[in-house]
């Protein structure tokens, strides 16, 4: 059975699909895990989301490359300070405009979750298709906005309560990997597989604490999230490469996506006490649907500005 080759075709879908599996299992058969409490069945399917979280940033970690040539870090930077400046600058003004309530019932959690956080495999597939090495080698700096780390910053500027020993928790494990993969390539390669492997086994968990109810909330407001992600930010790329008149500024815009493991950092804000529970499942399952709408449409908007450069040798 091509069980893999399935989930991969899906937008997203080694997070999504296991999240959506997690989410049926809560919803047919929430007594389940009661069976098991304390067992290792309960830790890996239900409660185990945020210790395996922990890990998947310290693999993560290891892979982002300190020794990349200066073109690469100049874009990975560039790409970087832009997907998280925006998206911070979209989530503070959703708060300040909308209140808790948000735009159309979409918070500013949500929208910083979903928009200060970039899908680097897909990224670095575009930047293969429509670049050069540079372009994708910029995604070892596009992963430090993995996690809850600059969401947590964004939400301290709101005025929520986001304590500095939680701040700098979420950013430890990730420091680790990266001081741990540069000093030794051997860990880097150890833990690389890390990096991918672990997103299945907390986006489980995750959809396990959540019901269909959640989804059908999320709805119209995280498709109109997911829409707004590609446009805002993918173009926000797109034309700051324009104005640092940066060769092939297509590839600005593919930072216009949502990464699977940012439906993750709701229930991380919620296990730190920054959010509730009701607002982290609520946002948890709009980040969901931007993670699947950011994917089928930023390769559409970075086809479509490629050509519109005349970059049809790589179009």
């Amino acid at each position: 059975m091509k069980i893999m080759q399935s989930v991969k075709k899906v937008p997203g879908g080694m997070m999504i699909i296991p999240l959506i599996l997690g989410v049926l299992m809560n919803t047919i058969w929430p007594e389940f895990f009661d069976y098991f409490k304390g067992t290792f069945t309960t830790h890996l399917w239900k409660t185990g989301a945020m210790p395996i979280l922990a890990v998947f940033l310290f693999c993560n970690g290891t892979t982002i490359s300190l020794k990349e040539a200066g073109t690469t870090v100049y874009k990975g930077c560039v790409l970087t300070a832009v997907k998280v400046l925006v998206g911070i600058a979209c989530g503070l003004f959703v708060g300040r405009v909308f209140g808790e309530a948000g735009f159309m019932g979409v918070t500013s959690i949500a929208v910083i979750a979903a928009f200060a956080n970039s899908n680097g495999g897909l990224y670095a597939a575009l930047a293969g298709e429509y670049g050069d090495a540079t372009d994708v080698g910029g995604v070892s700096i596009l992963a430090l906005n993995d996690g809850p780390f600059f969401t947590m910053l964004a939400l301290g500027a709101a005025g929520y309560v986001v304590p500095v020993n939680t701040l700098i928790g979420c950013l430890i494990p990730i420091l680790a990997g990266i001081i741990l993969g540069n000093l030794d390539a051997d860990i880097k390669e150890f833990c690389k597989p890390g990096a991918s492997m672990l997103i299945p086994f907390f986006a489980f968990p995750l959809g396990a604490n959540l019901t269909l109810a959640s989804f059908v909330v999320a709805g119209l407001p995280g498709i109109v999230m997911g829409i707004l992600c590609t446009l805002i930010t993918g173009l926000a790329g797109y034309l700051v490469y324009k104005l640092l008149r940066i060769d092939r500024p297509a590839i600005g815009a593919a930072i216009g996506t949502t990464a699977g493991n940012a439906a993750a950092t709701p229930a991380a804000l919620a296990a730190a006490g920054v959010i509730t529970t009701q607002l982290s499942d609520i946002a948890t399952a709009q980040v969901s649907a931007a993670i699947i709408v950011t994917s089928i449409l930023c390769p559409l908007l970075v086809t479509f500005l490629a050509r519109f450069e005349g970059d049809q040798e790589k179009a």
